[in-house]
């Protein structure tokens, strides 16, 4: 295991450890001290414990070396992985938001007498605000250092936990004073914070996994380094695939069609040599494929414009 599998191990053994022990306290201080919305936090927690013990079994996979089957490593599980967190995460969020809304119309419509919440559940959310906050930050930090996109997903929880344990302690304190539909009423608002994070999840890793560029301006540059090379005439297309934190570049470069086909070579390793020389700690490999430049000018001396790219 290299140093950015056991950071990442680390870093979901602290967070699964830390679920399990708010998912007993919250649950149990929900029911007993008669709190919907730190109930629906702890429901929130047990869900976590859940999807944490996916996340390690998919992170023990990921790490596996490359074989015959799988020639570019098992990274892409760590995609997968994001995908399961933020699947939970949305469901959940579901689930508590209808549960939380139904208490809030029995509580108004005096179909159940409301009841204050303990003084506990107002110490378990305190507490579980300070340990969030510190989980997420620690995280965050992680994510820097590993690029794991299942980390990404762990801290974007973090935070939505913070956010919900806030409306908790908002919720039990205006229970305590008499408004008890104010208690369900944050635990729908956790849930709301729950469902917008399960769905950024979801969305920000399907574009990962659909092998999107990471943004404009990583394929700009690419294709700025590439065309400074002496004898690239033209980019004709750029493909980005992404294995985990690395990027593996595919790229078709253009050249004058009267160079041999050693020439030809030489320049397509020098694109090569220049992108991996840039980009040394987010490449895994660069793949140059050279075709002779078309006479789509009338000159050879015109460069090419941003209508002549593709990819």
């Amino acid at each position: 295991m290299n140093s950015r599998d056991k950071l990442t191990n680390l870093t979901v053994n602290l967070g699964l450890i830390s679920n399990v022990l708010l998912s007993l306290l919250k649950t149990s201080i929900g029911i007993l001290g008669h709190s919907p919305a730190l109930l629906a936090d702890g429901i929130n927690s047990s869900s976590d414990v859940v999807y944490y013990i996916a996340v390690k079994i998919f992170m023990h996979h990921a790490s596996k070396p490359a074989d015959e089957e799988h020639p570019y490593g098992h990274r892409q599980l760590e995609s997968i992985s994001a995908i399961v967190v933020g699947a939970f995460i949305l469901t959940t969020g579901i689930a508590i938001f209808w549960e939380s809304i139904n208490k809030v119309y029995e509580l108004i419509t005096h179909t159940e007498v409301g009841r204050s919440a303990s003084i506990w559940a107002l110490v378990i959310a305190v507490f579980t605000f300070c340990l969030k906050l510190y989980l997420y930050f620690y995280t965050k930090r992680n994510v820097q250092k590993t690029h794991n996109p299942t980390l990404k997903a762990l801290a974007n929880d973090h935070l939505n936990d913070i956010m919900a344990s806030a409306a908790v302690i908002v919720g039990v304190i205006m229970g305590r004073l008499g408004y008890y539909w104010m208690d369900p009423a944050a635990g729908a608002i956790v849930a709301i914070y729950i469902i917008k994070t399960g769905i950024e999840i979801v969305m920000d890793t399907s574009r990962e996994l659909m092998d999107s560029i990471p943004d404009g301006d990583f394929g700009k540059e690419l294709k700025d380094i590439a065309l400074s090379v002496d004898g690239v005439r033209r980019i004709d297309e750029l493909g980005i695939h992404r294995f985990g934190p690395y990027y593996t570049v595919n790229m078709s470069i253009d050249v004058d069609g009267a160079l041999s086909v050693n020439e030809g070579h030489a320049i397509s390793d020098a694109v090569e040599q220049k992108l991996m020389e840039k980009f040394s700690t987010g490449l895994r490999q660069v793949h140059i494929h050279y075709h002779p430049f078309t006479n789509k000018h009338s000159s050879g001396s015109i460069p090419p414009t941003d209508n002549d790219y593709r990819g």
